[in-house]
């Protein structure tokens, strides 16, 4: 059994996030001391840079993105309907297979749970944050397709 299960939720994309719902649930359902960390991550410019998208010469208002962020993690982590005395969310900023891995460590996650968006011929098998935190992680990690 698990006790301290991380969830990563990518919150651009919400249908990911509703596929690790009925396993994450599983998992709590099993264990009644189970807590379940839930952590979103706002990746900055070198990040996206790395990905090739645009660079805006106006600087984001970092308060703005964070209040939002947290308020659409707030949101998306309704349909998991589990009390709050045994959930916590967090919201990093960075690389998100580096913020991921990091929380991991840190609260000595048990197991992982995260979903993957269908591999294209450059992530091939998984995709490339899915692919690290499996390669990396120090625990189990269960990828949801």
């Amino acid at each position: 059994m698990y006790h301290t299960i991380l969830v990563p939720i990518d919150i651009s994309t919400p249908e990911l996030t509703q596929l690790v719902v009925p396993h994450v649930k599983a998992q709590v359902s099993l264990n009644d001391t189970a807590r379940v960390h839930f952590l979103t991550v706002i990746p900055i410019f070198p990040y996206y840079a790395s990905l090739g998208l645009a660079y805006s010469p106006e600087a984001p208002d970092n308060e703005m993105i964070r209040s939002e962020a947290l308020s659409q993690l707030t949101e998306a982590i309704k349909p998991f309907n589990i009390p709050k005395s045994r959930m916590e969310t967090h919201l990093a900023t960075g690389s998100p297979k580096d913020r991921i891995l990091g929380l991991a460590e840190s609260i000595q996650a048990d197991i992982i749970i995260v979903a993957s968006h269908r591999p294209s011929m450059a992530t091939y098998l998984l995709g490339s944050n899915a692919a690290a935190i499996v390669r990396y992680a120090k625990c189990p990690v269960l990828v949801i397709r």
